[in-house]
């Protein structure tokens, strides 16, 4: 009887891999396959994420999106309201509406805006060096949610629905045109460690294969 003790519990994987001569990784790998063949990913020959055929040549080579949590109002960005000057200080019209805290009166920006670029667009005196980019840049402006609170409106930001549960913008785009990038990550995300708004929910891959879930960076 051996009184050997191990210094560590013998996980699954290194059992596998140690059991029969490393046969049961084998039998592991092709389980691993039919897994991601039911799963509807298509995977070329090193394992990663095919990337699908596109009936158009594509121009973006890589996505990067900056979301900042907690930015200034588009009022005083890129979207001027001008009716905002002509009823600023009033109440809004149809009376109060139902937000986290107690709605005030209409407030005007203050800040300035001017026209730049051929295409004219307004752009606010806080970004002057972005104004001299205007025509290279491409405004979004029809963007709305109908639940004004800040938890719901960064869920719809970042995964097209104001209810947790859904996939994030990365897992989508890793879902419908797959990844060349064969020895990273085809989605990766960099989050501070001071704690976040909703936190993982943004990010995650919720219902869709988890080959398609997000490698997180953390500041630490």
């Amino acid at each position: 009887m051996s009184t050997h003790k191990s210094r560590r519990a013998l996980s699954r994987r290194d059992a596998l891999c140690r059991i029969g001569g490393g046969f049961g990784i084998t039998a592991f790998a092709g389980m691993i396959s039919n897994s991601l063949a039911k799963a509807g990913v298509t995977t070329d020959s090193d394992g990663g994420i095919e990337a699908r055929k596109l009936d158009f040549q594509p121009r973006a080579k890589r996505v990067i999106f900056l979301y900042m949590n907690g930015g200034l109002s588009q009022v005083d960005s890129f979207d001027p309201k001008p009716a905002l000057e002509k009823y600023h200080g009033q109440p809004l019209p149809g009376g109060s509406i139902a937000t986290e805290r107690k709605t005030g009166t209409l407030m005007k920006s203050p800040f300035t805006f001017k026209k730049y670029g051929k295409c004219g667009m307004d752009v606010s005196e806080l970004f002057p060096y972005v104004g001299e980019c205007a025509d290279d840049i491409c405004f979004i402006r029809s963007v709305y949610t109908d639940i004004p609170n800040h938890e719901p409106s960064m869920l719809m930001m970042n995964t097209g629905h104001s209810q947790v549960g859904r996939p994030a913008m990365g897992s989508w785009l890793t879902y419908g045109l797959g990844t060349e990038n064969k020895n990273l990550p085809g989605y990766v995300v960099l989050c501070p460690d001071v704690p976040t708004t909703v936190g993982p929910p943004l990010w995650g891959n919720a219902f869709l294969p988890a080959i398609h879930q997000v490698r997180i960076f953390r500041t630490k």
